[in-house]
């Protein structure tokens, strides 16, 4: 874990237990059979088996006539539990695993959690001349106000809040353009979010990263085309379709649709990287090294966050992975692991920053047993 400077770290808040505790350099090991990035990447998603989440849909109307889906969890809560919001990455949902491995942690906890989807993704086309990006740090203002006033505010709730890849960059870029205007989320942990997206960009377009563009554009193309269905001549269909990396995707759909002048300044101007020193409320940036959607060169250091901004990047865990090595008489066995590292990891500093009592670790879930593949 890299340590930032803190020169005068708020008296009600442990520190020493942020930056120490559990979760040094040591505490996250990938399984032995389980090498690089892209393995760390692409296992834990595909090949594991996740618990199964009830949620109950809420619409909103935005404020340029669009809508919104919310995924609500439908467990028992405790009456004051903090409310934890998580923001889902490109091309995902509340269906995703990392959001349902943590919306079955809260439930552990008897935590309400609630998976916003961006515009489009809820399995239904949103209906602005508009989709979603990495900088739409307004729309998180919005999602954010109203669940604190609706939501929080009226039952003495605390509002925390997850930003996995995607989600996680807006999410940054929300805490670190707003600064000390931020007044209602108590705390913020961001996972894989791709802090510089020029380096991102780079990294997608190349070698093994090309596999991974053709799966997101898949998806992507299809969304693009149902908008031009919706908004005729927004840009040209064949060039659309013809894109084979996010340079050429973004700087033909996202860019232009979302205000940018190409898609270099859509990267530039979207990158959480250059905002982190402005932030202002507790956060845990969580990025592998060995990432293969941002490489470790282009992580943050110390000296580019502000005091109240955590950097744990553990030499292993891919992209929003974190297979976790398993202990006792299973640890040498192929394909054994443990998938509750990550909500773990992000609700140990949550409970910090809150000032509750570390939780015990508790033993891996059924669904995790055994050799785990699904």
């Amino acid at each position: 874990m890299i340590r930032p400077f803190r020169p005068a770290a708020p008296a009600d808040l442990n520190l020493g237990a942020l930056l120490a505790g559990p979760f040094e350099p040591h505490a996250f090991r990938s399984p032995w059979w389980l090498i690089g990035g892209n393995a760390q990447t692409i296992v834990p998603a595909r090949l594991w088996r996740f618990p199964r989440i009830a949620y109950r849909r809420e619409r909103w109307d935005t404020p340029d006539g669009d809508f919104i889906d919310l995924d609500w969890t439908t467990h028992d809560a405790d009456a004051h539990a903090p409310l934890v919001v998580l923001f889902h990455g490109l091309e995902g949902d509340s269906r995703s695993h990392y959001a349902r491995l943590m919306m079955d942690a809260l439930r552990a906890r008897r935590w309400p959690g609630v998976v916003p989807h961006f515009r489009g993704c809820s399995g239904e086309m949103n209906r602005a001349p508009r989709m979603y990006h990495s900088g739409d740090s307004a729309e998180i203002a919005w999602i954010l106000d109203r669940l604190y006033r609706t939501h929080c505010a009226p039952h003495g709730r605390r509002l925390l809040a997850v930003g996995i890849s995607l989600g996680g960059n807006m999410l940054l870029r929300y805490l670190g353009e707003r600064g000390t205007g931020v007044r209602h989320l108590s705390a913020a942990a961001t996972v894989s979010a791709p802090l510089d997206m020029t380096a991102g960009g780079a990294a997608l377009s190349q070698g093994f990263g090309l596999l991974y563009t053709r799966m997101f554009l898949r998806t992507l193309k299809q969304k693009a085309a149902a908008k031009l269905d919706q908004h005729p001549g927004l840009y040209d269909r064949e060039a659309m379709l013809a894109a084979r990396s996010f340079v050429e995707f973004d700087n033909l759909v996202t860019a232009p649709l979302h205000g940018y002048r190409d898609v270099y300044d859509y990267w530039t101007r979207a990158s959480s990287k250059p905002v982190l020193r402005d932030v202002r409320v507790p956060t845990l940036v969580l990025n592998a090294r060995n990432d293969p959607f941002l490489p470790g060169r282009h992580l943050p250091g110390p000296d580019e966050v502000s005091p109240d901004v955590v950097l744990d990047q553990p030499l292993h865990g891919g992209h929003v992975g974190f297979l976790q090595r398993r202990d006792g008489r299973l640890r040498h066995m192929p394909l054994a692991g443990r998938i509750d590292w990550l909500p773990a990891r992000l609700l140990r500093f949550f409970d910090d920053v809150l000032g509750r009592p570390p939780r015990p670790d508790t033993d891996e879930h059924p669904e995790d047993q055994g050799a785990g593949r699904g």
